[in-house]
Formats: C-alpha cells, structure tokens, sequence
C-alpha cells in the first residue's frame, strides 16, 4: 500500500509539473496568435485588454506584414538558405561522424574528433567582427557565405550526435558487407547511411531550427546585400520609437508555418534519433 501511494504522490507530481511546462508553451503561443489579429487601436496598457480576444478577426495584419517585409522573397531567400544548409549539415557532417566514431581507439581521430567537439563552445561574439572582415575580403558576403559558415557552427553537435548514434550499430553489419566484397565507401552509403535515418531528422530539425530563426549571421555577414531572410525583414517592424506588435507578431506567425510542417513530417524519427545519440 506505501508502495502504491508513494507512485500515485509521483505522479501527481509529475502531472502538475507537465501542467506547467505547458502552460509556458500555450500562454505565449496565445498571446501571439490573439496580438496578431488585434488592431492597434485594441491594444491598451491593461493586462484585461492585452490578454482579450480581437473584436473582429480580421487578415489584414497579416497582409500588411507580408508587404512590408516583402514576405515572399525574403521566404525564398530563407528556405535557400535553410534546405541547402540541411542537405550539407546531413551529407558531410554523417560522413565525418562515420568517420571519427569509428575510429576513436585512433589517438589522432580522438584528437581530431575531440577538437572539433571543443568548437561547441566557442561564442559567437568572439568570431563575429572577423568573420565580418574575411567574407567581405574574400567575396562571400552572401547567402552561399551564409550557408558555408553554418555547415562549420553546427559541425561539432551534429558530429557528436553521429558519433553518438553509430555505438548502437554493430560492426558486424560493416564486416559482413566486407566479406561480401563492398568497400568501406559502398558499404557506408547503402547500409549505415539508410540506418541512420532517425538521426539524419534530428539533425536536420536542430538545424533547420537554428537556421531558420537565426538573425544574428545573415545580418552581419549579408549586412551589404540588398537579400533578407524572414528574421533579418522582420527587423523592420522595430524603429527608434517603437515597435509595431501586431504586424510583428502576424509576421511571426507566417514565418512559424514552414518550419512547423517541417517539424511535423520528421516527428516521428526524432525521438529515437536522440535517444539512440545520446548512448556513447
């Protein structure tokens, strides 16, 4: 009886905290969707008055945002930037982590994998201003120079997830493939890449996450091109007197919509991908 009324106390425990952790999800995601709707005219210095409902349901928040951020090439220049940062991050960074999990008895591949790992926590601010200065000198001062300096941020945690999520492949598979005659290029590319497909979606979530809503790159690297991302246009709903929240929030929420459906298709290999990665 102790027993069973010290696993019910647990979890009611741990429904109070999901209770909560939701709360924290709901409440925001509220306020954006009803701040989005409302007019300027709706919004009061009142907590009654932010928090209630728009009097009219109205698009045209959501049309305005579009026009002033020139929604859909700044959508297009995102989306470039995103699935080709993704289709690299994917490519390279799982033949890498092949690469360095299966050799970390080497004392130079653990060197090597344990260095690039280091990069983890190396801030950004420290290589912003010479990352500024090198791209312009070297004429990548544009989305491919965007899209270069992500595949080496995110190579060190995607490398490590790889790495990670290879210990609970046997090396039998790759034996057996070899007393079969493939070499360690075939081998790699028709059986241990297709395995390691839930992997491959979390890292192509956490990335496109990253990317997707990342402000700080584009702006310093493309700060001279006339060329936005959906973050770096929204920028323009904020002035030296203020900010326009209902346009700002509607703009949110057109740019949430993309990387969402994305979510939602790779859901289901994302779970296994990160709890397999996490076993070293």
């Amino acid at each position: 009886m102790k027993k069973t009324s010290t696993v019910e106390k647990s979890n009611k425990w741990v429904l109070v905290l999901l209770i909560l952790g939701l709360s924290t999800i709901i409440f925001p995601l509220y306020m954006t969707v009803v701040i989005a709707f409302k007019q300027p005219s709706e919004m009061t210095n009142s907590i009654s008055g932010i928090l209630s409902l728009p009097k009219v349901w109205s698009l045209n928040n959501f049309r305005e945002a579009m026009r002033v951020t020139d929604f859909w090439n700044s959508l297009k220049n995102s989306l470039l930037i995103s699935i080709l940062t993704v289709g690299l991050s994917v490519l390279l960074h799982s033949l890498m982590g092949y690469t360095l999990g299966r050799n970390k008895s080497s004392k130079f591949y653990n060197f090597v994998y344990l260095f690039i790992v280091s990069g983890m926590f190396v801030p950004f601010a420290i290589l912003m201003m010479p990352l500024a200065k090198q791209t312009a000198e070297m004429g990548l001062a544009n989305w491919f120079g965007v899209i270069l300096l992500y595949v080496v941020f995110y190579m060190p945690m995607n490398i490590m997830l790889y790495s990670g999520y290879l210990t609970n492949i046997p090396m039998a598979l790759e034996e057996a493939a070899r007393v079969d005659g493939a070499s360690t290029w075939r081998t790699y590319w028709q059986i241990i890449f297709p395995i390691m497909r839930p992997m491959h979606a979390t890292v192509a979530v956490i990335t496109a996450l990253a990317v997707w809503n990342d402000v700080m790159t584009p702006l310093i690297i493309m700060a001279g091109s006339a060329e936005n991302t959906l973050p770096l246009a929204q920028l323009n709903f904020q002035s030296q007197f203020g900010t326009n929240y209902n346009l700002a929030f509607a703009s949110y929420l057109l740019s949430l919509i993309p990387i969402l459906i994305f979510y939602v298709i790779c859901q289901k290999q994302i779970l296994n991908g990160v709890v397999n990665g996490a076993v070293k």
